[in-house]
């Protein structure tokens, strides 16, 4: 492999929008609106990186992911792959990419089949792709990733209803490693469960990256949890990124107005300090994604904003070395 191809990024999204019809009528449907949910996000990943893409519900994360997935067809933009736009793979093309590229779902409880055993929610991606036809190989298979994602191997002969939620989404990662990707996207894959078992989850992220080298999209809106999982954060707002730096950079040296806002709403541990805080909240409600104000998205609600800020979209600046923010009015 040469050294170009090495330092190319293993994922990169340009220009990426994606905005759902609204229409109206029974009969004679016609469009009269659409939902922007994506609208024009650019970041790249490298091999073996961890991005953490936050921002609060509706901002177009999951979205986003599902584009990479192909789970939805994007309106416009490119996502690259290992350099190969995948928007216009062939079914054949696509079907050779999923195994490269899988996802852990949200909710543990209805992202697993409560018809199917452990062993066969796991096994059925094994048989599918035909990595292993043999069923006695493809049992020892289920075992081994069971006890990797910290599960006793036999419960593989028990049911999701079975187990507890932890159980069942260390089971979801399971599925997800059963094809052996390089690229995994985390879709809130904690968010749906308690503290203590967070943290068990987080570890075994963790560990199975530096294991296995795997490369994520860490889809969150707990900014601890980013902190301790990723090495370079994205701050979503209203369908486009607003700040992109690397993760002790930008909790340490927020420079967007709406980062400092999240980073502000963060309750700290000790009582004393956060009784002794002063949090002015972001004022006024998030703008509806079927009419984003013109110019910076965030205008309406930000301190800083002057008159150039409704007239002109700001782009994605790199102020600092790695530190890319979308703000005129910082430096």
């Amino acid at each position: 492999m040469t050294g170009a191809a090495t330092d190319r990024p293993l994922l990169e999204v340009k220009g990426l929008h994606m905005h759902f019809p609204i229409s109206e009528g029974i009969v004679m449907r016609r469009q009269i609106g659409e939902v922007k949910a994506v609208d024009g996000v650019d970041f790249s990943l490298k091999r073996g990186e961890t991005l953490g893409l936050v921002g609060e519900s509706g901002c177009g994360k999951t979205t986003t992911g599902r584009c990479i997935l192909q789970l939805e067809r994007p309106t416009s933009g490119e996502i690259l792959y290992d350099g190969v736009d995948i928007n216009g793979l062939a079914r054949q093309e696509r079907l050779a990419l999923r195994r490269r590229i899988q996802v852990i779902f949200q909710d543990p409880y209805s992202s697993l089949n409560p018809r199917m055993k452990v062993g066969d929610i796991i096994g059925e991606p094994i048989l599918v792709h035909g990595l292993a036809p043999d069923a006695a190989r493809r049992t020892a298979r289920v075992r081994e990733l069971l006890s990797v994602c910290g599960l006793d191997p036999n419960f593989a002969d028990r049911y999701p209803h079975e187990m507890s939620g932890g159980q069942r989404q260390r089971v979801g990662i399971a599925r997800a490693l059963a094809l052996e990707p390089e690229f995994i996207v985390c879709d809130e894959a904690v968010s749906a469960l308690d503290v203590s078992i967070q943290a068990q989850v987080i570890n075994l992220l963790e560990d199975l990256r530096e294991k296995f080298g795997l490369t994520y999209l860490f889809i969150a809106h707990d900014l601890s949890v980013v902190r301790h999982l990723c090495q370079r954060v994205a701050v979503m707002y209203l369908g486009r990124i607003v700040e992109l730096a690397q993760c002790d950079e930008l909790f340490d040296n927020p420079l967007h107005p709406y980062t400092r806002a999240l980073l502000a709403a963060v309750p700290v541990p000790d009582p004393t300090v956060e009784a002794g805080r002063t949090f002015q909240p972001v004022r006024g409600e998030v703008p509806s994604p079927i009419n984003p104000p013109s110019g910076c998205v965030f205008h309406p609600r930000c301190t800083l904003a002057v008159e150039s800020c409704r007239q002109a979209r700001p782009e994605l600046r790199e102020l600092r070395p790695g530190h890319w923010v979308a703000c005129s009015q910082v430096n």
